[in-house]
This record gives structure tokens, C-alpha cells and sequence, in this order.
């Protein structure tokens, strides 16, 4: 994660709208630079994070009574005290004894979802360094831009993706609108206001193009007037036109925008454009360690001090889980907050459209399947997204976790070629033999010199019988098994392989002419 983060910074990046401090004991100078999630079954089956392992905690679902038993045993031995911990609706005796451990209370807004809190944060992270320090890069702070726009133009900003989340914003005053507490909050705006944008054509303006698009108030359902500018990539060697990805939104409170306000957004989705194009193409510090232990960045990586760095044990069980949505880019942010409920040592890195997550100690692979399982299965049921799962376990230390992603790429690629042949989740055991295959067919069909003349005479001159030999092949020579796949006799099995002998001048009995004949239809096979 990044450094030079106050507990202070950290609070005004996310604003009112998303949390309100409550106490604060220690103070708002308190560095902070990681976040852990625990959820209710983390405290209830004594699997809570340790001491020390992170700065500020997401409390999901636990009670007062629970939550003020782990932060007991947090510090009890240790001295190590949460700087934070981040809760929705937290009662004043929760309250009082948090801060007599001495741990910041941050209450968060009960409409706010987790996982846009735990995306929020973490940019800040990263990208909302303190702006005095020589070690700050401006060119990566979407926050930083989005405050600087709207104390240019006496108006509320935020800056979204081409998904419509929100990745940074500006401080918000008590003339912020719906639609722009809930856009920050992760939910949905109102259907109505959505509806209402959508028929103006305004999203596919902010797609078409740099122009800044105005959208005029709608008091009866409580819209202000706003601008809006979408955020265009310019063109690359490997993309030849400009990619749409995102939008910067400018809301105006009761005082007039400045008179170059147009102006002034469009200069900053310019810089919105550059520095998430950077952002893209610099990881983070902590995503390139990830990546390296992934066998994904570098060479002759030292897995010690990666993972001492990283604070996670280097020698235990552990799982490489891949996820992947083929019909687009997995949600990394949600796999990533589930993943921290899970295991809050877990480790998240993302390489095009796959996700993989580095569990360092894992437990029993059966706990792993289940937890991947479950992932699937609320993403489709909640989010309509169809993933595909590939689970290494176990993993015999971050050293094998290299080989271990390596071979969950290759059951994504055997996947991507041969879909029916996987459930959504798969474990790499239960794969090799499927994959193995796969690949050992493809390297034939890649090259003709591999599949014999005879199959693909076959196939051009009887097709009939190019079926019924890969079926026979198949079933190993069963020719009652044969003719019920094929719903003939079995005596019309019998001629048609009598004929497929003597068309091919061979013996089906002869195991290597077998062998030969069965990747060859595999290799040919439309």
C-alpha cells in the first residue's frame, strides 16, 4: 500500500457522505496505509485477523458485544492498537470502549456498500499521498483532481469509469443531490433520475465524445443542475482510436458555476484521461509485489523479503484461485473484498481480464472450494455476472505459487476453447487430464504434418463414418455402447467399421493406429 496517509487525509478523501468520525483518541495524525475486512463469522470461529496485520478494519455485520471482544484481542499482549475501525452504526458503549483501547471510531453511512468503501479506500491508498511530501506523485491523484476542479469551478465533482463507479470525488456540501450521494454510496440513483438520463441521450454523449454536456435541473425529482464530460484514452499502437473510460460529473449547488467551468472540465478530463492511463499501465507497489510472487512481474524474485514486505507467511498451505468473466472483465473490487472476508491475508492482483487471488495460508482445499463457490454464486445471483473459477490448492509455500497460477492459465485457456468442457468452478486437480489433452490436440491441429492424410480423407469423403469412428474410438471399441450414442443397430456398427478398416488400409486393433486415428479427429473436429 502507499505511505504518508493520515487517519485526517484518509477521512476527508472519503468524505461526509460516505462516513462521519466519531471519536478519535489518539488523534487524526495517526499514519494509516492498509485496510482488513471482518465480518461476523471472522469473530464467531476465532478467525479474526492478528494484531498488527492492518491499519483500519471494516467490522461487517458484527455486534458491539463481539466487536469489543476482538478489539480486546487485538491488544491484548501486543500493544498493537487498530489506528480504526470502520462501522456502521456503532453504539455509544461500542464507542466508549473503543476509545478507551484507543482506537478512532468512523461511523459509515448504513446506505453505503462495503465494497465501494473498501475500492474508495484503497485508491486513497495509494494515490492521495499528503500533497507537502517531496515522495507525492500528483499525477496519479484522481482526488486531488476531482477538489481541484470543483474549487475551480464553485461546484461538486466526481470522477466515475466507464461502469458508472465512482473512483474519486470532492468534498460534498449539504446541497449534494441524490443522485450524487448515492452514485458516491455505491447504489444505484434513483431509477427515475436514471431513466430520465438515459432518455436524453446523455450517457451516449459522454461516450460520442470530449464535449461537455448539460443537464438542466429537475426540481420535482430533486435533480440539480449539473455538467458532465466523458473521459476519453487517446489512441495507442494497440488501439487505433480513442476508448471511452468514464465520465467527470459537476454538480451545482445554489451559487452560479464559474463562467469557464466548460472550460475547466474539459481540461480536467484530459488529466483524468492521463492519470488513469497511467494508474493502468503503473501498478501499484503492492500489486507488482502480488504480481511477482504470481510469476507475473520480474525474475529471480526473493520470495522472503517479498513476503515480508508484504507481511504474510512465506513457508505455509497455501491456494491460487483464478477468476474470470468471459463476457468481460471480472469485478476485481468485489472479489477482492470477499477475498479479505475470507482470508484477510489474502492477496488480489489483476492482469487483463483475470483476477487471481494468492491465499498464503489456506486451511483444508476443501474450505477453499467452498468459499470460491459461494463467490460465483453471489456474483450471478447479485450482480447477474457468470464467473469462471480455477482453484490450485494446496500450494506448498508463496515459492510454488508462480507454477501454481501458470497452471490455472492454462485451464482458463483450455476453457476459453472448450467452455462445456468446465463447470464454473474447477479445481486444478480434477483439470489436468482435460487440459493435458487439450493442449496435445491443439499442438496437432496447429500443424498439419501431425494429423494423418487418411482422417481427413475420411472426413471429406464420408462423414458418416468419421462419426462412428470417433464415437468407436471413444467408447473403447463397445460396439453396443457405440450403436446407443449413435441410436443405430449394432450390426450397422459392425459394417461401418469393417468399412473404416478397409477404407484406411489399417486394423482398428492395433492400439498406436488407434491412438493416432483419435487425435487426428480430435484435431480436425469442427
Amino acid at each position: 500500500m502507499g505511505t504518508g496517509l493520515g487517519l485526517g487525509q484518509l477521512l476527508l478523501a472519503l468524505d461526509r457522505t460516505m462516513v462521519t468520525l466519531v471519536e478519535a483518541p489518539r488523534g487524526l495524525d495517526l499514519p494509516v496505509g492498509s485496510a482488513a475486512l471482518v465480518d461476523a463469522d471472522d469473530v464467531r470461529l476465532g478467525l479474526a485477523v492478528g494484531p498488527g496485520s492492518a491499519d483500519v478494519f471494516f467490522l461487517l455485520g458484527v455486534t458491539d458485544t463481539d466487536a469489543v471482544r476482538w478489539l480486546e484481542q487485538q491488544t491484548a499482549g501486543t500493544g498493537r492498537i487498530p489506528a480504526a475501525i470502520f462501522v456502521k452504526e456503532p453504539s455509544d458503549a461500542a464507542v466508549r470502549r473503543a476509545v478507551a483501547l484507543g482506537t478512532a471510531v468512523v461511523a459509515v453511512e448504513p446506505r453505503a456498500r462495503w465494497e465501494s468503501l473498501y475500492r474508495l479506500v484503497n485508491h486513497a491508498f495509494e494515490h492521495h499521498g499528503d500533497r507537502d511530501d517531496p515522495h507525492h506523485d500528483p499525477g496519479t491523484d484522481l482526488f486531488g483532481l476531482a477538489q481541484s476542479i470543483a474549487d475551480r469551478t464553485r461546484g461538486m465533482i466526481s470522477i466515475e469509469d466507464e461502469g458508472s463507479h465512482v473512483l474519486a470525488y470532492s468534498a460534498s456540501s449539504n446541497e449534494a443531490d441524490d443522485l450524487r450521494r448515492l452514485t458516491i454510496l455505491g447504489r444505484a440513483g434513483p431509477p427515475e433520475h436514471l431513466a430520465w438520463i438515459g432518455r436524453e441521450g446523455i450517457f451516449d454523449a459522454l461516450r460520442a465524445g470530449g464535449e461537455v454536456v448539460r443537464v438542466a435541473a429537475r426540481p420535482e425529482l430533486g435533480l440539480r443542475p449539473r455538467l458532465a464530460v466523458g473521459i476519453h484514452l487517446p489512441a495507442t499502437a494497440d488501439s487505433r482510436r480513442a476508448r471511452f473510460a468514464g465520465m467527470i460529473w459537476l454538480q451545482q449547488g445554489s451559487a452560479p458555476l464559474t463562467d469557464d467551468a466548460e472550460q475547466v472540465l474539459r481540461g480536467g478530463a484530459v488529466l483524468a484521461a492521463r492519470i488513469m492511463a497511467r494508474l493502468s499501465a503503473t501498478p501499484s507497489s503492492h500489486a507488482v509485489r502480488v504480481q511477482q510472487l504470481l510469476g507475473l512481474a520480474g525474475e529471480d524474485v526473493d520470495i522472503g523479503a517479498v513476503a515480508a514486505e508484504l507481511g504474510i507467511d512465506a513457508d505455509g498451505r497455501g491456494a491460487v484461485v483464478g477468476f474470470v468473466d468471459p463476457d468481460g472483465r471480472a469485478p476485481q473490487d468485489v472479489i477482492a473484498l470477499s477475498a479479505s472476508a475470507f482470508r484477510t491475508d489474502a492477496q488480489v492482483a489483476t492482469i487483463g481480464e483475470r483476477v487471481y487471488v494468492l491465499l498464503p495460508k489456506s486451511g483444508a482445499p476443501s474450505t477453499v472450494m467452498s468459499w470460491v463457490r459461494g463467490v460465483v454464486a453471489s456474483l450471478e445471483c447479485e450482480l447477474g455476472r457468470t464467473l469462471r473459477a480455477v482453484v490450485a490448492a494446496p500450494v506448498a509455500g508463496l515459492a510454488a505459487a508462480a507454477t501454481a497460477r501458470a497452471e490455472v492459465d492454462r485451464v482458463f485457456d483450455s476453457a476459453a476453447r472448450h467452455p462445456q468442457a468446465f463447470g464454473s468452478v474447477t479445481a486444478l486437480d480434477d483439470a489436468r487430464t482435460t487440459v493435458l489433452l487439450d493442449e496435445i490436440v491443439a499442438r496437432v491441429a496447429g500443424d498439419p504434418r501431425l494429423v494423418d492424410p487418411r482422417i481427413r480423407q475420411l472426413r471429406e469423403q464420408d462423414p458418416m463414418l468419421a462419426e462412428t469412428l470417433s464415437a468407436y474410438l471413444d467408447g473403447f471399441g463397445d460396439i453396443a455402447a457405440v450403436a446407443q450414442l449413435l441410436h443405430v443397430h449394432p450390426n450397422t456398427v459392425r459394417y461401418r467399421v469393417r468399412r473404416i478398416e478397409k477404407l484406411l488400409s489399417t486394423s482398428l486393433a492395433d492400439p498406436d493406429d488407434r491412438l493416432v486415428l483419435a487425435l487426428g479427429l480430435r484435431a480436425t473436429a469442427s
